[in-house]
C-alpha cells in the first residue's frame, strides 16, 4: 500500500477540520487491511476469529455415549481410543472437539487428525438424481449461503488437522470453484495439492450449446509441507498395454537366459534385464512369452491347452490382449523349436506391470455408489484409493458429512481410527446397520469374496446431552421441579396409589419420578416393574410414566408391558441448555421425503428423546404382519413458526428391524413420512407443505411385511421431525 505523501495528509486534515466526508479511496491507505490477495466477499462472511470463538451461533456441546457395540467381543481400538459415530450438527461438534475438554475426545482429536474426507450436499440449489431416476435430494442451501455454511466448518476442521495431515473436499462440477476459492482463503493457496478428477453420477443433460459434464472434483490441501501421499497405483487400460524388448544396451555376464528350458543369448552388447530366478517367475506368470521370429507364433507358460485357455479367462486376460482368432499360440513347459514352423529362431517378449502410478485424473473407477439405499453413496473404491493414498495404518481418519458411511467402512477395513458425524437420524441408523454387518460385505481387494472380520468397538454418541452430573447436582426439589416441567407433568390431588406415591400426572395417566436418590444402586428393570405393579397395576388405567435417568432404564423400547398396563419411560438427560444455560434453540428438521434427506440444516443444541406419542398395533396374519399406526404426536404441540402440529404432521420417518435380537437395531426397512401416505402410488417427489397436507388428513398408517421376512421381534422406531424417536418392540413368533 502506497504511503500518503504531504499533499493527501494536507488534504485529509483539511477534509477532518472542515468536517467533510473522506473519499473512498483513502479507506485502505488510513486503515490498512490484512486482508488476503484475493478473496470471496459476500453479506454475512463471519470473521475467522469469530467462528473460533464460543458465540450465541455455535457453542460447544457435550458428548454422550449412548451405546458401544462390539465391546466385549472386540475390544477397544487401541487401550484409550474408541471409534466415534456421532449425531448432532457438525458445527457443534466440531466446536466441541476444538474445545478439547469433553473427557470422551479430550487430547485425542485436536491436531491429531490425518486424513479428513467431506462430500457435502453441493450448494447449487439443483436438484440430484437418486438410483431410479427420482430426485433424490435438493440442495437447500445455496450460493454465498452455501459458502458460508461450508467455510464455517472448513476452518474448525482445519484446526484438528495433524502437521502432516491432508483434507479433501469433494465438489460440484458447476460449483467447486467457489469452494476452492474459500479453500485457498483458508489454507493458503501455496498449500493446494492436487485437484483429483472423479466421475459424475450420471453425465449432465446434453445440450446444442454446450459439452455434457461428465466430471467432478475433489480438492486436496495441507497445513504444513510436512505432508505425505503414498504412491497409489492403478491398472492399466489395454490401449497403454504393450509387449516389449527384454533387452537392454550393455554387456553382463552371464549374458544368456532360459526360457522354456531353451537358452537364449542376446545380441552382442545387450544382456536380458533381469536375473534367471526372476526370469523363470514372470514365465510361469505369463508376463514373458516366446515369439517366433519366422511365423509369429506365440508361446505362453502353460501346463496345457486348457490351462492356458483357463488362464485366458482369468482376471489376467489382459496379458492375451493382442491374440486373436487369426493369432498362432501355444501353451507349453519346455521348447525346443517352433511348433508351427520348426524353426529356432525366438524373441523374448515382456509385458510391464499391468499396474500404473495413477496421476491425478481417477476415472478408472466409479465414484458413487449404491449399495445401501442411501442417496449420493460414495463408493468404497473411491474412498479406498483416496485414504490408501493420504494416510497410513492406526492413522486417525474424520468425516463429518458421514452420510451412509462409506468412509467409516472404508477405514475400518483397512485399519484407520475413524470418527463420522451426521445430522440425520437415517444416516446413522445406515451407518450403526453398515458397520454391525461389515464382515458380510464386499472384500476391498476381491469383491467375489466377503470381508469377513466383525467391525472393531465403535461408540454411538450424540451431542447436546448433559451428563447426570449437571442435573444431579440439582438439589432433589429443584430436579423435580425441572423433570415435571420438562415433561409436562401435571399436578394432581392422589398422593399415593396403592402405598406408591404419585408425582403427578400426564394428561389424564399418573406419573412417577425414580427416585435415583434413594435407590442408589437400582434400575428400572423387569424386577422393579413387576414390584410397582404388584401394587398399582389393578389400581390404574392402561397406562404409567416413569421419568428415569435414561442409565437407570434397562429396556431398549420406549415402554413395557405387563398385563393390560403400559409403563412408559421418560428418559433422563435431556438437552437442557436452553433451561440451564437460558440459550435460545434453533430447532433442525428431519427429512419427511428422500429429496430432502440431504438438506443442509443448523441447529443451536436440540431437544433430543422427547419421545413422540404413538399409539400402535401388530395383526399376524397368514401371510403377513401388519403395523397399524394410529397415532403419532409430537412432544412439541406446535412447530417453529408457532403453527399446530396434528397427528401425522411431525411425522419424519418409520424406521424398522423385521428381526431384532433383542440387542443391536439392524434396521431392514426405512419409510419417510412421504412413502406412508396412504395415496402414495409412484415414485413422484412432493413438496414439503404437499406433505404436510397430506399427513393432517391421515388417520392411520398401515404397513405390511411378509411374514418369512419376520423374525421372533420386530422393533419400530418413529422419528419425528426433530429427531426425537419412539421404540416400540412386538413379538411376532
Amino acid at each position: 500500500m502506497a504511503k500518503l505523501n504531504k499533499q493527501d495528509i494536507e488534504f485529509l486534515i483539511n477534509c477532518l477540520q472542515n468536517g467533510k466526508e473522506i473519499p473512498e479511496v483513502y479507506k485502505y491507505a488510513i486503515f490498512p487491511t490484512k486482508q488476503k490477495e484475493y478473496e470471496l466477499v459476500y453479506a454475512g462472511k463471519m470473521r475467522k476469529e469469530d467462528v473460533l470463538a464460543d458465540t450465541e451461533e455455535a457453542k460447544p456441546v457435550p458428548l454422550q455415549i449412548e451405546k458401544i457395540f462390539n465391546g466385549k467381543k472386540y475390544p477397544l481400538f487401541s487401550k484409550d481410543w474408541h471409534n466415534l459415530l456421532v449425531f448432532g450438527d457438525n458445527l457443534q461438534i466440531l466446536k466441541t472437539f476444538n474445545e478439547n475438554k469433553d473427557l470422551l475426545v479430550k487430547n485425542k482429536i485436536k491436531g491429531k487428525v490425518k486424513f479428513i474426507y467431506i462430500d457435502p450436499p453441493f450448494g447449487t440449489g439443483d436438484e440430484y438424481d437418486g438410483n431410479k431416476g427420482q430426485s433424490a435430494y435438493s440442495a437447500k442451501r445455496k450460493g454465498a449461503d452455501f459458502v458460508e455454511f461450508m467455510r464455517r466448518r472448513i476452518i474448525l476442521l482445519k484446526e484438528l488437522l495433524h502437521p502432516e495431515g491432508i483434507i479433501a473436499v469433494r465438489q460440484a462440477y458447476n460449483f467447486g470453484h467457489y469452494i476452492k476459492i474459500t479453500l485457498d482463503e483458508i489454507f493458503g493457496k501455496e498449500k493446494f495439492i492436487n485437484e483429483i478428477i472423479i466421475g459424475r453420477k450420471r453425465d449432465s443433460a446434453g445440450s446444442r450449446n454446450k459439452f455434457e459434464s461428465a466430471n467432478e472434483s475433489i480438492f486436496l490441501y495441507s497445513i504444513t509441507d510436512a505432508y505425505k501421499i503414498n504412491d497409489i497405483y492403478g491398472k492399466r487400460s489395454l490401449t497403454d498395454i504393450k509387449w516389449t524388448s527384454f533387452l537392454m544396451a550393455e554387456e553382463r555376464n552371464p549374458r544368456e537366459r532360459k526360457f522354456f528350458g531353451l537358452e537364449l543369448t542376446p545380441p552382442k552388447g545387450q544382456h536380458f534385464s533381469l536375473i534367471q530366478e526372476k526370469c523363470d517367475k514372470l514365465v510361469q506368470e505369463n508376463y514373458i512369452r516366446l515369439r517366433c521370429k519366422n511365423c509369429g507364433a506365440r508361446f505362453y507358460y502353460a501346463e496345457s491347452g486348457a490351462d492356458l485357455n483357463k488362464r485366458m479367462k482369468s482376471r489376467d486376460k489382459f496379458k492375451f490382449y493382442d491374440i486373436n482368432s487369426n493369432t498362432l499360440f501355444f501353451g507349453v513347459t519346455k521348447l525346443d523349436k517352433c511348433d508351427n514352423c520348426k524353426k529356432i529362431d525366438f524373441a523374448v517378449d515382456y509385458l510391464g506391470s499391468e499396474d500404473v502410478k495413477l496421476n491425478n485424473n481417477w476415472l478408472d473407477i466409479r465414484s458413487y455408489t449404491d449399495t445401501t439405499g442411501y442417496p449420493t453413496e460414495n463408493s468404497e473404491e473411491l474412498l479406498n484409493r483416496i485414504i490408501e493414498a493420504c494416510s497410513d495404518k492406526e492413522d486417525l481418519i474424520i468425516d463429518v458429512f458421514a452420510g451412509s458411511g462409506t468412509t467409516l467402512a472404508v477405514a475400518e477395513k483397512i485399519g484407520r481410527r475413524w470418527i463420522g458425524c451426521d445430522i440425520g437420524k437415517l444416516a446413522i441408523y445406515t451407518i450403526q446397520k453398515r458397520l454391525l454387518g461389515i464382515d458380510e460385505s464386499k472384500d476391498l481387494g476381491n469383491p467375489k469374496k466377503k470381508y469377513g472380520e466383525p467391525a472393531k468397538s465403535f461408540a454411538v454418541v450424540t451431542s447436546g446431552l448433559y451428563d447426570l452430573g449437571k442435573i444431579f447436582a440439582l438439589q432433589k426439589d429443584e430436579y423435580i421441579r425441572f423433570v415435571k416441567d420438562l415433561f409436562e407433568i401435571e399436578e394432581t390431588k392422589t398422593a399415593k396409589i396403592g402405598g406408591i406415591e404419585i408425582d403427578g400426572k400426564k394428561r389424564e395417566f399418573y406419573a412417577k419420578i425414580f427416585p435415583y436418590w434413594e435407590l442408589k444402586n437400582a434400575s428400572v428393570d423387569e424386577k422393579y416393574l413387576q414390584e410397582l405393579h404388584k401394587n398399582i397395576g389393578k389400581k390404574i388405567d392402561g397406562r404409567f410414566y416413569i421419568i428415569a435417568p435414561a442409565n437407570n432404564v434397562n429396556f431398549i423400547s420406549d415402554y413395557h408391558e405387563i398385563g393390560d398396563v403400559r409403563y412408559y419411560f421418560l428418559k433422563v438427560p435431556y438437552q437442557i441448555i436452553k433451561e440451564l444455560h437460558k440459550v435460545q434453540f434453533k430447532k433442525f428438521r428431519q427429512p419427511q421425503s428422500k429429496s430432502q434427506i440431504n438438506d443442509l440444516d443448523e441447529a443451536i443444541g436440540f431437544h433430543f428423546i422427547r419421545q413422540p406419542e404413538v399409539k400402535s398395533e401388530i395383526k399376524k396374519l397368514k401371510d403377513k404382519v401388519v403395523l397399524k399406526i394410529k397415532k403419532f404426536e409430537s412432544a412439541y404441540s406446535q412447530d417453529e413458526t408457532g403453527e399446530k402440529l396434528k397427528n401425522f404432521e411431525s411425522l419424519a420417518m418409520l424406521l424398522v428391524d423385521l428381526n431384532y435380537d433383542g440387542e443391536k437395531f439392524m434396521m431392514t426397512n426405512y419409510y419417510f413420512a412421504q412413502d406412508l401416505l396412504n395415496h402414495k402410488t409412484n415414485d413422484e417427489e412432493e413438496s414439503e407443505e404437499e406433505i404436510k397436507k397430506e399427513l393432517k388428513k391421515q388417520k392411520e398408517i398401515i404397513k405390511e411385511f411378509p411374514k418369512k421376512d419376520c423374525g421372533k421381534q420386530i422393533m419400530a422406531i418413529y422419528v419425528d421431525i426433530y429427531g426425537n424417536e419412539f421404540k416400540e418392540v412386538f413379538k411376532v413368533k
